[in-house]
């Protein structure tokens, strides 16, 4: 098992329930997110995001391991085996994420 921050796990185990409110908790007020090329910035918009890519792809992660980014005290990448309804699933991604106060201040998503 992965030690991970409280902010990321508590963001892995939202994503799996589908829970588009708890994931966007998460994550500070004036938080972004980047994924598919598109920038979702504030909870809502992070909500709104989480509850479409759920009823879209019904995705749930898997961590399968996690770095510190060089040169940022509170930045990890998390590669996570991605599980659902797109082709080529399951695939691993890589979820960068800036901490900041005990929660996510970014998280940009990549293959």
């Amino acid at each position: 098992m992965i030690n991970l921050p409280s902010a990321i796990s508590t963001y892995v185990e939202a994503t799996n329930a589908q829970d588009a409110q708890r994931v966007a908790a998460a994550f500070l007020p004036d938080a972004t997110v980047h994924d598919e090329g598109h920038l979702r910035r504030g909870r809502a918009d992070i909500a709104a995001w989480a509850e479409d890519t759920a009823r879209q792809y019904g995705s749930t992660m898997v961590p399968i391991g996690l770095d510190r980014i060089d040169g940022k005290d509170d930045g990890y990448a998390l590669r996570a085996e991605v599980s659902g309804n797109f082709p080529g699933s399951p695939i691993t991604l890589a979820f960068h994420f800036a901490l900041q106060s005990n929660s996510i201040a970014s998280l940009e998503i990549k293959p």
